[in-house]
């Protein structure tokens, strides 16, 4: 789940837990929000404010029925943090809490101890646990950790077919197998990004060298621990954040290409001679280890993400913004190969009050609201309707009344196995000219017609004034408002010149021209000139 700060992303997506678990499915809600907070909107705090428990007897153990089930958890110990915990509250719903800080401590002081030896030669004093203080960026790697990490767990322990599991945020949803399609929606369309591919949800620990290591446990209360998540809501930061931290598995591989390249592992033996000539040390082999080692996590998590069976869901609250909000964030979305499965409109007021002001509140939401639905319907996005309860929704009553209550009032004729990639290949299917496969859009042969190849690129919703393009060397950057990813070229438009581009009908279009010096000398032949 993300969507516009403020709009409620938490609430929506503990709902669409709640109601996932009700239906009967194993459920994991993967959030980073304070645990007071979390035990408030679960109903897991005893009605004063404390933490959340970590489950155990429902009549606390001495069989005084609601009250000793309230005694327990005001008595139960916070769940620990990296670490599945189910709810007390939620038959069927386990909770895993990202707690960034003290993942960066731990990761920081495991550093420390794989640098000692250079440590001790600059003569530096190592930094404690206690005076480590969270650095801005931290959050983003903790969740994207604790997504890997809830899905992986199930694949080394049934050696399965070795794929990812997925999980999503912003209300995506990862499916893999044939049985991944039911329940996809969950109650009143309200699901989160799920998972289902049967893997398990155990967490990883942080060993001493930074590697995940499993804690070997199929239970952490008592209870038996699923084999696996049926479902997976993550509870992303709001965008622009949220959907750039999805897109950052990808761009973390390419800076480790370029500055950490393969190639030169391969002169693992030359490296003291190398050093000797460039009168420079050598980068030693533990620097190509850990770049190794850091890719193909990264791989992991970029394969959820990516995963056909992985959609997100925007919410919002209507408002004079949020149409443009949500036309941009769809665009971002696009442009990462990402799939948009619905847009949730939060915090609904009941029109016709005859409160003035009340009324007049309700009148400018449904003014919002009517450019949400062409928006939405322009995109044949589904739009979920979410009434405002009066309240701070608090505790499974209350978010199962909010999930009853749903509307769909904008529906959309994809279904379940639509993937990401739907409409981002033309009716007639993607050019069959050699060297155009892209990753993303699809390149349109005009040679024989104008001497050109255009990379098609859609990006509905982008408007002119906040595109961005750059062509770099083999690579095209490509931005939308606050979304940027940098495209390879396939081999055809590698030998050419951008001359042009442009935006229409929510497809960018980017010309190419070949370049005399690089063309093939029979394809220039072919090609009419000027």
């Amino acid at each position: 789940m993300t969507g516009a700060g403020g709009t409620g992303r938490t609430t929506v997506a503990a709902a669409t837990a709640c109601a996932a678990a009700a239906q009967g499915h194993r459920t994991l809600l993967l959030s980073a929000e304070p645990a007071r907070r979390l035990a408030a909107l679960l109903g897991t705090d005893g009605g004063d404010g404390a933490e959340a428990g970590a489950g155990g007897r429902t009549d606390g153990g001495d069989g005084r029925g609601e009250e000793g089930d309230r005694n327990a958890r005001r008595s139960a110990p916070p769940p620990e943090p990296g670490l599945p915990a189910p709810v007390a509250s939620v038959p069927g719903l386990w909770l895993l809490r990202v707690d960034s800080g003290a993942e960066f401590r731990t990761r920081a002081v495991a550093l420390q101890e794989r640098g000692r030896t250079v440590l001790d030669l600059l003569g530096a004093v190592p930094l404690d646990e206690d005076e480590l203080t969270e650095l801005p960026g931290a959050g983003t790697f903790a969740l994207l950790r604790a997504l890997r990490t809830a899905h992986r767990g199930a694949a080394g322990e049934h050696g399965g077919d070795g794929t990812a599991g997925t999980a999503a945020p912003d209300g995506a949803h990862v499916r893999h197998g044939a049985d991944s399609r039911e329940g996809r929606r969950g109650q009143g369309g309200q699901n989160g990004r799920d998972s289902r591919d049967g893997r398990s949800g155990r967490d990883g620990r942080s060993g001493q060298d930074g590697r995940d290591e499993w804690d070997g446990r199929d239970e952490w209360d008592g209870r038996d621990g699923p084999a696996g998540w049926d479902i997976v809501v993550a509870d992303l930061p709001p965008a622009p954040e949220g959907l750039n931290l999805l897109a950052l598995p990808e761009q973390l591989r390419r800076y480790l290409r370029r500055l950490v390249p393969r190639e030169r592992q391969a002169a693992r033996a030359l490296r003291p001679v190398l050093a000797q000539l460039a009168g420079a040390p050598m980068p030693a082999q533990w620097l190509y280890d850990a770049a190794t080692r850091a890719s193909a996590e990264l791989a992991e998590v970029q394969e959820i993400v990516e995963s056909p069976a992985t959609v997100v869901r925007l919410v919002t609250e209507p408002g004079p913004l949020a149409a443009d909000a949500l036309r941009t964030a769809g665009a971002g979305l696009r442009l990462h190969g990402l799939a948009l499965e619905s847009v949730v409109a939060n915090r609904l007021l009941p029109t016709g009050s005859p409160d003035p002001w009340l009324a007049a509140l309700a009148g400018q939401q449904q003014t919002a609201l009517k450019e949400l639905r062409d928006t939405c319907e322009a995109e044949s996005v589904p739009l979920c309707e979410l009434p405002h309860l009066g309240r701070d929704p608090r505790g499974p009553e209350d978010l199962t009344a909010l999930a009853d209550a749903a509307r769909t009032a904008v529906g959309s004729g994809r279904t379940a196995e639509c993937g990401p990639g739907e409409g981002l290949e033309p009716a007639t299917g993607p050019s069959g000219t050699p060297g155009t496969e892209v990753a993303y859009g699809w390149v349109e042969d005009r040679l024989a017609s104008d001497g050109k190849l255009v990379w098609h690129l859609p990006l509905p919703g982008a408007g002119r004034d906040e595109l961005e393009l750059v062509r770099r060397g083999d690579e095209l950057t490509v931005g939308v408002g606050p979304y940027r990813r940098v495209l390879a070229l396939p081999s055809a438009l590698r030998r050419c010149r951008v001359t042009g581009a442009g935006l229409k009908s929510g497809v960018l279009g980017v010309r190419f021209t070949p370049d005399p010096q690089l063309w093939p000398r029979s394809a220039r032949k072919a090609a009419p000139h000027g």
